[in-house]
């Protein structure tokens, strides 16, 4: 059964494949994702290194002058998705979006260095993209957290990834919706509009888009600009496992400087989360920098911090909190509690499981050696395979499988879970 689904997973992103870059899906998602990419490339890896090592390296040959990487580009032009290159109007002689996206390429360069046939040529494909990913790194640090608290924000929900997570509700209320620009949307020609973000928060993201605009795009003034400013522990564990793999692969490819920055970072980041963290909840929670409060919602952010090497005590208890949570959920992980007000099984990120989140958790987790619910979020996630086929996301209560089909990260998790690297590691 194994071979059969690395088999079908490898048919998913070859199918996907464009060459130089893949789409996460055909119709809903036509262009390259920035964390789409560099979780790809990992799945990749296992049967075409060379490839591998492309998709990272178009992804970051569009990183901006001023270090920050989009979270989209346009390789081609396709009608069939909102809001396209005229609605971004970023200037750029291959048109990108405006925003960035969780920066897991740090840790899928290391990765992929690791587990290299060639080490020598593996080193010299990893090598031109360490200065790379060193300078998106300061830009998060530069642009995300002006007054240096060791923590970046998020000005945009697509940033994210989770783009209408309940821990945005309260603080997007302060975007207005007065001045949006007529839109249609696409993606409900591809999906369900119960299993999509709402026509409401549809409009606070095209308002913060032509917010944004108006500003011509300068990362110096967009944050304080932002009516939306959350420090997400997700994210910043994701940026901080980043920072932390960089420095380690930096100082074996002979880049003493850029390890040393990165190390900096991570530690000085690690020690930032522990003002996140709610004793009560088990888990780190949001942070409105804007309004100055904490976001009293334990949603799946919290959780998907123990991603960056977080004290080992914190790690132990986001475990047991993991356990308790899959005494509710038959599938974990749910992007949000199944006993909240809140939660919507089948509505993208306000309830449903996704592999990219359970993979860097369990990932995570083993480093911490926490094994038993390491297999319990393994077992769930491949059940959920056998059960929707390769989807976007899934029900976590019934396995429904929503959102895109033929899904390449959710193909490429598939692989790195049935490797079996994590749970060895552990």
């Amino acid at each position: 059964m194994a071979n059969e689904l690395i088999e079908h997973a490898i048919e998913i992103l070859r199918k996907n494949d464009q060459g130089t870059y893949t789409v996460p899906t055909h119709g809903l998602y036509p262009f390259q994702w920035n964390w789409d990419s560099a979780l790809t490339a990992l799945g990749m890896g296992y049967y075409d290194e060379d490839r591998a090592w492309v998709e990272l390296t178009t992804l970051m040959d569009h990183q901006w002058e001023d270090g920050m990487v989009p979270h989209i580009i346009f390789h081609k032009e396709d009608e069939g998705y909102f809001p396209g290159p005229d609605v971004w109007r970023t200037g750029r002689s291959l048109p990108t979006s405006g925003i960035t996206q969780p920066p897991v390429s740090g840790f899928a360069v290391r990765r992929l260095y690791e587990r290299a046939t060639d080490k020598a040529k593996a080193a010299e494909q990893a090598r031109p993209l360490l200065a790379k990913i060193d300078a998106w790194h300061d830009w998060f640090y530069r642009c995300r957290d002006p007054h240096g608290s060791g923590l970046v924000a998020l000005i945009h929900p697509w940033e994210s990834g989770r783009d209408n997570s309940v821990d945005w509700d309260i603080a997007f209320e302060r975007v207005p919706t007065d001045g949006v620009e007529p839109f249609q949307r696409r993606d409900l020609q591809h999906a369900d509009a119960s299993h999509r973000p709402t026509q409401a928060q549809y409009e606070r993201y095209i308002y913060l888009v032509q917010l944004f605009r108006s500003l011509n795009w300068d990362n110096s003034k967009l944050h304080d600009a932002s009516p939306f400013q959350i420090v997400d522990p997700g994210f910043n564990g994701i940026l901080i496992r980043s920072c932390a793999d960089l420095a380690d692969l930096a100082e074996k490819l002979g880049h003493p400087e850029i390890a040393a920055r990165n190390r900096a970072r991570a530690e000085a980041g690690v020690a930032a989360m522990e003002a996140l963290w709610s004793e009560a909840d088990s888990q780190y929670l949001c942070f409105d920098r804007k309004a100055g409060v904490m976001i009293k919602n334990a949603s799946i952010a919290g959780l998907l911090a123990v991603f960056a090497p977080i004290p080992k005590n914190r790690a132990e208890q986001i475990g047991a909190r993991l356990m308790d949570m899959g005494k509710q959920a038959k599938y974990l992980v749910p992007s949000q509690p199944v006993g909240s007000d809140l939660y919507d099984g089948k509505r993208y990120w306000r309830g449903p499981v996704w592999l990219i989140v359970n993979f860097m958790i369990s990932n995570g987790l083993a480093r911490a050696g926490q094994s038993d619910v390491v297999d319990r979020i393994v077992s769930d996630s491949l059940s959920l395979i056998e059960k929707g086929g390769f989807a976007e996301y899934y029900d976590p209560m019934t396995g429904e499988p929503c959102g895109g089909k033929t899904f390449t990260w959710t193909a490429a998790m598939v692989i790195e879970f049935l490797s079996n690297a994590d749970r060895e590691a552990a």
